[in-house]
């Protein structure tokens, strides 16, 4: 996997033998001497990754990633510390700013591809939905990116499998003071709560008794129910080996005992947040396809949703000689109620209307807004006898009881006329079957309204 990573170093050789070592692996490079530097080549989109040295002058690394990672625009860059400390302490500082991970000098070329590698993978994901997301602010939904940066990574629920209990309990009682913390000792009963539990994240020992903690953490990342659950692995310093394979496959992060409490909070902490803030993008995601498709007045669907799937499923009750039919519902003098009481009040008795057509329809029928107070319904599989009872029913229950308007301080009584036709064999296309429908609402128009007729024969 190639990318470009950004090193920030201040000193010429530490820059160079960093360089040297990525670009041998493929990867591009940029460099930047100090923070300033850093921040300008990251908010230009210049960069994938950031390895980050932390003793610089003026601005120091812990600064430059706290700055990265609480402006919404870069907080999405893996950032990885590159220090000659190696204290908890100094880990701790750097996790509370924000760092995805660290590399102590001098650094160890194995870690160093491994982490990069896997910071990539899990950042190409978060690419696509960022990619995604940028359509819901251009459509108004909101800024997905600054509700995902500000998120704290505190109440999640943890998963945590371990068969030693004083380790178990010493780390349940640090995550319980900001989580939900649930201990299973038995990976395949872990297994099980994982799949039924809404986990954000599960810390695994990779060195149960007579089981190995690498094949549980395969499973979860292998099944749809788990996939997107965040995956710490805690082993020992000896067994780094097995602890970059779990990182080659896709587990996001791991712990070397003896575990620090600090530390395992700060890496959790991480995780929950990394892992809101792809959920954050995917709900905008979400909400930027339903409003392309979706009335925003009446939640229904709208005219474009309508044409698309129209058409498929003309064909197909063509083909399979199944019935379609298709409903125009117009709510009588809709006009008049908008003179009379105003638009907001036109407004609500659009919603009121959608609502008492969903509660009539089945969940195959397509129900569109098909422009100002116009529905239609297309029914697959219907005749015309099961589409003309369904606009009766809808008529009788939209007549049954008055529309309340004005915020419920008022109330009035509402009709609607239907036009029903369905498919015919000689039909060229749908909206020959619309046209009949039309006709047929035109003249439930013409004979009075609030009345129910079918096309002509």
């Amino acid at each position: 996997m190639s990318a470009r990573v950004l090193i920030v170093d201040d000193l010429l050789p530490n820059l160079k033998l960093l360089e040297t070592k990525l670009s041998m692996e493929y990867f591009d490079v940029v460099a930047a001497m100090n923070g300033p530097q850093a921040l300008a080549i990251c908010e230009k989109g210049l960069c994938d990754i950031v390895l980050l040295d932390v003793m610089m002058p003026g601005m120091d690394g812990f600064e430059v990633c706290r700055r990265l990672k609480t402006n919404p625009a870069t907080a999405h860059l893996p950032v990885v510390i590159v220090t000659a400390l190696d204290e908890p302490s100094d880990r701790l500082r750097g996790l509370d700013a924000g760092a995805d991970d660290f590399l102590t000098k001098p650094i160890d070329d194995t870690a160093l591809f491994t982490r990069v590698r896997s910071l990539l993978r899990l950042k190409a994901v978060q690419d696509e939905l960022r990619s995604r997301a940028m359509a819901s602010c251009a459509l108004g939904i909101g800024d997905p990116f600054t509700l995902a940066a500000a998120d704290t990574g505190q109440g999640a629920r943890i998963l945590l499998v371990e068969d030693r209990p004083s380790a178990a309990d010493r780390m349940a009682t640090a995550l319980s003071q900001h989580h939900t913390v649930t201990i299973e000792s038995d990976p395949q009963r872990a297994l099980m709560t994982a799949t039924e539990g809404g986990f954000d994240v599960a810390l695994i020992s990779i060195d149960l008794d007579g089981v190995d903690g690498l094949r549980l953490c395969s499973q979860l990342r292998s099944l749809d129910r788990t996939r997107d659950m965040a995956l710490i692995m805690i082993g020992e310093t000896h067994g780094m080996a097995r602890l970059t394979r779990g990182l080659d496959f896709g587990v996001h992060d791991y712990l070397l005992r003896p575990v620090d409490r600090n530390e395992l909070i700060a890496r959790v902490r991480t995780q929950v947040r990394r892992g809101r803030f792809s959920h954050t993008l995917r709900g905008a995601v979400q909400a930027s396809i339903e409003l392309a498709v979706t009335d925003e007045l009446t939640g229904l669907h709208n005219r474009r949703y309508l044409d698309r799937q129209l058409g498929p499923l003309f064909g197909a009750a063509t083909d399979e000689e199944h019935g379609l039919a298709c409903l125009i519902l117009d709510i009588d003098r809709f006009k008049s109620i908008n003179d009379t009481y105003g638009h907001e009040a036109g407004d609500e008795v659009l919603k009121a209307f959608a609502d008492r057509v969903r509660q009539h329809t089945r969940g195959i029928d397509i129900v569109a807004r098909f422009g100002g107070e116009e529905v239609v319904i297309v029914m697959p599989g219907a005749t015309l006898a099961d589409a003309q009872a369904a606009g009766e029913r809808i008529r009788q229950r939209v007549e049954a009881a008055p529309f309340p308007i004005q915020r419920g301080a008022r109330a009035i009584a509402v009709t609607v006329s239907v036009g029903v036709a369905i498919r015919h064999a000689g039909d060229t296309s749908a909206s020959d079957m619309l046209k009949r429908s039309d006709d047929a609402l035109y003249r439930a128009k013409a004979d009075g309204r609030n009345r129910v007729v079918a096309e002509a024969a």
